[in-house]
């Protein structure tokens, strides 16, 4: 595997499992976490970011997390590889149902932040089960990093239309681009996204360059914290996907090909230092457009085969059928997006196009 998740089973943690079979700590060898999260002294992880998510097995007919958290998140629930409901976190430590009444026998669960950071940070703390956790399966052998805004978040997708106000229940970063995307390719996923951000200036701010962008952003474990700043030991992708340039040109304002320039220059040195010659593709989107020029004369300067830039074409959404709440895009219009960047992933990567659909 060319990428190390970022899973508890790698490191030899005291204190994995309780004695008894009913409760088993976040940083068990049976729970495989994915995404970025602060490691706890009591065992327990933090996290914050859109589709942060765990993994585990276990022998029974109903299961439950252990968590506290700062806000009220909504998580999806699923079980052996199919959705089974969503779950809330909100407050202190409490024990919430993911699970109840199935089958007998051995489950894989998934169980996924589908709201942004925004909404609060939750501490998982472990997981309760009425039978025995078992050893994981094999984690994906592929593991895509997306940047980006509220697309990637999947805000708004669970909509019903454009004019219904964005709430965090419609929020499923699972219906978005990037997660569609990994599915497509059997591929593990990290989120590193927020709402309103670019890569020089966020939503209607009046300066060119905002003062904290995500040129900032992805160097951190949290999303809403600057410090502790990522490790970049605990995973490395087989291809960043950046998708930011809609908020940077929100509100009559695009910067000029200087400030974007810089900008990305600081969000691109850091990610080559971080993860060496891996593959970053550079999806400009609608509305954008400068951007496209601006960064083909910067590739051109940086002689850098593996940096990509493509241009998500205008016409791939319809403006109308394909919206969900807040304007944004709904599950279809996100399946389109992913649709429209697929190829060029499979290209860059050498990764086949399987014949299934795109979901």
């Amino acid at each position: 595997m060319k990428h190390l998740l970022f899973v508890m089973a790698m490191f030899a943690f005291s204190g994995a499992c309780a004695s008894g079979p009913h409760f088993c700590k976040a940083d068990s060898d049976k729970v495989r976490f994915t995404g970025r999260a602060a490691r706890n002294a009591d065992g327990s992880l933090s996290f914050d970011w859109s589709g942060s998510h765990f993994t585990f097995c276990f022998d029974g007919s109903a299961c439950s997390m252990r968590v506290s958290d700062t806000g009220r998140n909504y998580y999806n629930v699923f079980v052996d590889g199919e959705l089974y409901g969503k779950a809330t976190t909100g407050g202190p430590v409490s024990s919430v149902v993911l699970a109840e009444g199935l089958a007998p026998g051995r489950h894989t669960v998934i169980v996924q932040k589908r709201t942004e950071a925004e909404q609060g940070c939750t501490t998982l703390f472990g997981i309760e089960t009425d039978g025995v956790m078992l050893p994981l399966t094999p984690a994906p052998a592929r593991l895509i990093e997306f940047i980006g805004d509220s697309h990637t978040c999947g805000y708004g997708t669970e909509g019903k239309s454009a004019a219904e106000p964005f709430t965090p229940e419609t929020e499923n970063c699972d219906l978005a681009w990037g997660c569609i995307i990994a599915r497509y390719f059997d591929a593990e996923y990290v989120l590193v996204a927020h709402s309103g951000q670019g890569v020089v200036r966020n939503w209607a701010d009046e300066k060119e360059t905002s003062d904290l962008s995500m040129r900032q952003r992805v160097l951190r474990t949290f999303d809403m914290d600057e410090e502790p700043q990522w490790n970049f030991r605990d995973y490395t992708p087989d291809i960043v996907v950046i998708k930011l340039g809609t908020n940077d040109c929100s509100t009559g304002i695009t910067p000029s090909k200087e400030a974007f320039g810089a900008a990305f220059a600081e969000m691109y040195g850091n990610l080559r230092g971080k993860y060496g010659a891996v593959p970053i593709l550079y999806v400009v989107p609608t509305g954008a457009e400068p951007f496209y020029g601006y960064l083909r004369t910067i590739m051109a300067g940086l002689d850098d085969r593996n940096l990509h830039c493509i241009m998500h074409f205008d016409g791939v959404t319809d403006n109308g059928a394909d919206m969900g709440a807040g304007y944004h895009l709904s599950h279809r219009g996100q399946r389109k997006m992913a649709a429209a960047v697929i190829p060029y992933i499979a290209t860059i990567t050498g990764w086949d196009i399987p014949m299934r659909a795109i979901r």
